[in-house]
């Protein structure tokens, strides 16, 4: 059958990278969508607004913690049972979670509505920025949807053999969000609140493309009468807690670095954290698509117990990192200046914070890799327990003790250290925990 075919072939580098590079340049482009809006509310409206687009975080990376847990929990669910020749029942059970993503969309886009606005009065903002945050998340919040539907069917659509469209449509809709973000807010004077749609209306293109081309028979994946199995939710949930702790606590971390930012700098401080953050952002979306991207295939041959295979691919992944993760690391240090200066002018105060503040964060590049795979990999392994302590305590617990020591110490700087630091600590963790189950998997 056509569509199994990149499971059948041998595992070497150019076949694993024919499987992942698509996805890679997919979750690259994924990332310009919130780089977009930055570069574009910082130029054309100002850093305050700037500062208002990275306290919406926290909110905005709840709507993405549950999809992406059900997306990748789901995927490995899924793909397991592909594996072990369970098709009609693996196609049920993918009707079934995208239905839950639906229903799931709509609480929290009421929920969303309801908490905004004490949500925001509770930071102590001032007046303009505090109206910026309402403006753009009352926005973003009427996506909530198609934004569930976005992160589901990339994924799917990977494990499907067409990371290709996945990729078209990522650059389309990655496209559709340029123009708008200037058509709304320089050309019909939308302001924030056209940002926010313009990226809704980015993130909709994979959600419609994915309707249509899940609803053919042909697709290896498609829509199928679902039927409600409690434990296959379940599953999917357990096997992707990881991947929604990593995105919950994202959000709390970023507003820990937020308040942290206000009490040190104030509202500058903030501006430049969400800069650096955008830098961080697009150099581990390299290693998230390489993640997702080779997920499937680490399932699929879990599934159907062939351990060479999944010996390979664990170690091609594990150099092609090692690789990513120097040139990553380079680039970021040389062109530090120049990607500080698209958001903040020289002689603005937030410029010369951002360029201390990414060449201290950027060294957290030589372990974010490492630390994002070793979890996908026990993501894909059906291993949702120990994926979940990898990513709970790379992103909460270590970040936490960081974040909380590192800045009492060495003031604006401690907080800059405190990203590298956990990594560091969390890398040692990943390691730990990928030599205790290395004979257990056989990879």
């Amino acid at each position: 059958m056509k569509n199994e075919n990149a499971y059948l072939k041998p595992v070497t580098l150019q076949n694993v990278l024919k499987f992942a590079v698509p996805t890679i340049a997919m979750t690259v482009f994924m990332s310009f969508y919130t780089m977009v809006d930055g570069l574009f509310v910082s130029n054309l409206i100002g850093t305050d607004a700037l500062s208002a687009i990275n306290l919406t975080a926290p909110v905005i990376q709840l709507v993405t913690a549950v999809s992406t847990m059900l997306a990748t929990g789901g995927s490995a669910v899924i793909m397991k049972k592909m594996g072990e020749q369970k098709t009609d029942e693996a196609r049920e059970d993918f009707t079934f979670l995208i239905l839950v993503n639906v229903v799931v969309g709509f609480v929290m886009y009421g929920l969303g509505y309801l908490t905004m606005h004490s949500v925001f009065e509770g930071m102590r903002l001032s007046a303009a920025v505090e109206a910026y945050c309402v403006a753009y998340l009352s926005r973003y919040l009427l996506f909530t949807v198609p934004v569930l539907l976005m992160n589901n069917f990339t994924l799917y659509m990977i494990a499907s053999e067409k990371a290709a469209l996945s990729l078209i449509c990522s650059v389309t809709g990655g496209v559709l969000n340029m123009v708008l973000d200037y058509v709304l807010i320089a050309g019909l004077g939308m302001g924030i609140g056209g940002a926010a749609v313009a990226t809704g209306l980015g993130y909709s293109v994979t959600a419609v493309v994915g309707l249509f081309v899940f609803s053919r028979k042909k697709s290896l994946l498609h829509f199928k009468k679902p039927v409600f199995r409690v434990r296959v939710l379940a599953s999917a949930a357990a096997n992707g807690c990881s991947e929604m702790a990593t995105a919950l606590v994202t959000g709390i971390i970023t507003m820990m670095f937020n308040w942290t930012m206000l009490r040190y700098v104030g509202e500058d401080g903030v501006a430049a954290v969400t800069i650096i953050m955008y830098v961080l952002m697009f150099a581990s979306s390299l290693y998230t698509g390489y993640s997702y991207g080779v997920a499937p295939m680490l399932s699929f041959y879990y599934g159907e117990q062939n351990r060479e295979k999944l010996k390979k691919l664990v170690a091609v992944s594990l150099k092609v990192i090692a690789v990513i993760s120097v040139l990553t690391v380079a680039a970021s240090f040389a062109l530090t200046r120049p990607l500080v200066s698209v958001f903040a002018r020289p002689d603005n105060p937030v410029f010369d914070l951002a360029v201390t503040g990414n060449r201290i964060c950027t060294v957290a590049l030589f372990f974010i890799g490492f630390n994002i795979f070793a979890s996908g990999l026990f993501t894909a392994l059906s291993n949702g327990g120990v994926s979940a302590v990898l990513a709970f305590s790379r992103s909460f617990v270590f970040m936490l003790v960081t974040m909380l020591l590192l800045p009492a110490f060495l003031g604006v700087n401690g907080i800059w250290l405190a990203t590298p630091a956990a990594e560091l600590m969390a890398l040692a963790l990943s390691v730990g925990m990928f030599l205790k189950y290395r004979k257990r998997y056989g990879y």
